[in-house]
């Protein structure tokens, strides 16, 4: 965990200037967005006392883009009545509407501000002393449910996680996050592997991706280059001024190996993270069969030295 916008420079360039990040694929990934939400409109889902937190974030997330990208977004009006502009999308929105009133929105507050950004967004509520997931709007899960997860507490989302909950990992996680301050900003990163390059790999939609791993596994080695992905969740943390809650933005960023290969202090810390993975956390990530292939692959077409391969007992 590390104060947000703070610029990080890597092999490749830099990131992390902003919280929300506008970048290429935003119209494809909006489309995607609302094709999710029309297949399964449970990918939003709230209970009824946490509308005001999510007001609170939908004038969050429309005031940061419009701030950061004036050239897109415009947030206009004055007291409770706003005009919203967003010329980026396919579909230009201009949507006058009221802070309170549900019914000047085509949407619920926090489903319409997941469908002007690229990353996914939970609303975290403090209740008896833990954090709970009241709300979410999340079309781009990596293996989980948002419907099953809204309602749980921060330690029950956490649960199936291996080791964390030994080490007290969840318990200082759920304390910093409940000790930010209104306007507090903080990111953290977390990654998996994805096959083919799909952005939806929910629970729900798991008939649809889950075979996928299975014919990599299977399949020829010279393929698995162009169909296993590197999946990086850039996530921050934000306490929203005016309702308290704890908005949660998780933006999905997926780069094939052939890619990664091109730079190789990537493709050496990729081989080696994957390498060493305790066999509990690799099943857990969803990656326990998968990634053995991307090592042989790497090592086999990413000019990595298998010579160097951590000797891990895997």
């Amino acid at each position: 965990m590390e104060p947000a916008e703070q610029v990080r420079r890597s092999a490749a360039g830099q990131w992390g200037e902003t919280v929300i990040d506008i970048d290429r694929h935003y119209t494809a990934e909006l489309r995607e967005k609302d094709r999710v939400l029309t297949v399964d409109p449970q990918r939003y889902v709230a209970l009824p006392r946490v509308i005001s937190a999510e007001w609170d974030a939908l004038l969050a997330i429309l005031n940061e883009l419009a701030t950061v990208y004036p050239d897109h977004f415009t947030l206009s009006g004055t007291g409770d009545d706003r005009h919203w502009s967003n010329r980026l999308s396919d579909s230009p929105v201009e949507q006058d509407f009221t802070v309170g009133d549900t019914s000047t929105l085509p949407c619920a507050p926090l489903e319409f501000a997941g469908r002007q950004v690229q990353e996914d967004i939970a609303l975290l509520a403090e209740r008896d002393g833990m954090l709970w997931g009241d709300s979410m709007v999340v079309t781009f899960a990596a293996d989980w449910s948002p419907a099953f997860d809204a309602g749980m507490s921060f330690p029950e989302i956490h649960g199936p996680v291996p080791r964390v909950h030994e080490a007290g990992i969840v318990e200082r996680a759920q304390k910093f996050i409940m000790g930010l301050q209104p306007g507090q900003r903080f990111r953290r990163t977390n990654w998996t592997l994805t096959i083919d390059g799909r952005l939806d790999t929910g629970t729900e939609s798991y008939p649809e991706w889950g075979p996928d791993r299975l014919s990599v596994v299977n399949g020829p080695l010279t393929e698995v280059g162009d169909r296993v992905f590197l999946r990086v969740e850039v996530q921050h943390l934000i306490r929203l001024q005016w309702s308290g809650a704890v908005m949660f933005l998780i933006r999905t960023y997926l780069e094939p190996l052939s890619a990664i290969a091109q730079i190789p202090e990537w493709a050496l810390r990729v081989r080696d993270v994957l390498a060493e993975l305790p066999e509990d956390m690799a099943e857990y990530k969803g990656v326990d069969r998968t990634r053995w292939p991307a090592v042989e692959w790497l090592e086999t077409y990413g000019a990595v030295d298998a010579a160097t391969r951590p000797d891990t007992g895997n």
